[in-house]
């Protein structure tokens, strides 16, 4: 009985340890493709096809090409580029001006950028069944501030979320 709970012990550091392990991106790599299910209030859900390749171009850097759609009509050969590797801090390059910060903590790499009035939460998660991906809009004005009426009750902002589109992509 001893010898076993050591043997279980013994696992378990084993997959603690290859858990703290995950390096990004370099445990990202690879061509994923899945469908994301595009949910909007209101209206009828509706499904697409994603992919996103994932391969080390030079000092660094790696792909970050997203198609959208099986004709791969929209493509976008995307960089993902070094900040601060030692935070976490990385960078998308959407190589028209555009660059967009993100971040990696434990096993999921996030961004949040603001556009045309919505602001975007992305996420990509990697697990054991494949990458989760989901990006979240809502609206970039409040619909309601509340609180506020304390030192102990600070003034909180609540935002509308207009659509939600989320997915599990795996790799070919």
């Amino acid at each position: 009985m001893r010898k076993l709970l050591i043997v279980h012990a013994l696992l378990l550091i084993c997959l603690v340890s290859s858990a703290q392990q995950l390096s990004f991106p370099q445990s990202f790599v690879g061509n994923w493709k899945g469908t994301l299910t595009w949910n909007r209030p209101e209206k009828v859900p509706q499904q697409f096809t994603m992919s996103l390749n994932i391969q080390a171009v030079d000092s660094g850097r790696y792909t970050w090409q997203i198609i959208y759609g099986d004709e791969q009509k929209d493509n976008r050969p995307y960089i993902l580029m070094p900040v601060d590797t030692t935070k976490g801090h990385w960078q998308i390059d959407e190589r028209n001006t555009i660059v967009l910060d993100g971040y990696f903590i434990g096993n999921t790499f996030s961004s949040v950028f603001a556009v045309s009035g919505s602001t975007i939460v992305s996420k990509y998660e990697l697990t054991a069944d494949g990458l989760m991906v989901s990006f979240t809009t809502y609206a970039a004005k409040p619909i309601a501030k509340t609180g506020g009426t304390s030192k102990e009750i600070p003034p909180v902002d609540s935002y509308k979320v207009v659509g939600l589109q989320q997915g599990l992509l795996r790799r070919e």
